[in-house]
């Protein structure tokens, strides 16, 4: 495995968490951002819920990340 999988493997998982709708998937799950204040965003639990309202705020730089990651798989092959 190289060093290009290893970023494509990380951009899909970001692509992953981008995608993560609120309302109908952590909300019933208690993975809502709300739901974290204070003290408990220093568990686990609210570092991923952090990590995911992350990701999902830096979408655009996500999708130059995926338009540059296609033109280079369509060049090199």
């Amino acid at each position: 495995m190289g060093f290009w999988a290893l970023l494509e493997g990380f951009l899909l998982f970001a692509n992953a968490l981008a995608i993560l709708n609120e309302d109908r998937f952590l909300s019933p799950r208690g993975w809502s951002f709300d739901e974290f204040s204070g003290g408990r965003r220093k568990s686990l639990k609210g570092q991923l819920v952090g990590l995911i309202y992350a990701v999902q705020y830096m979408r655009v730089p996500l999708i130059l990340l995926n338009i540059i990651t296609i033109i280079v798989k369509l060049v090199t092959g």
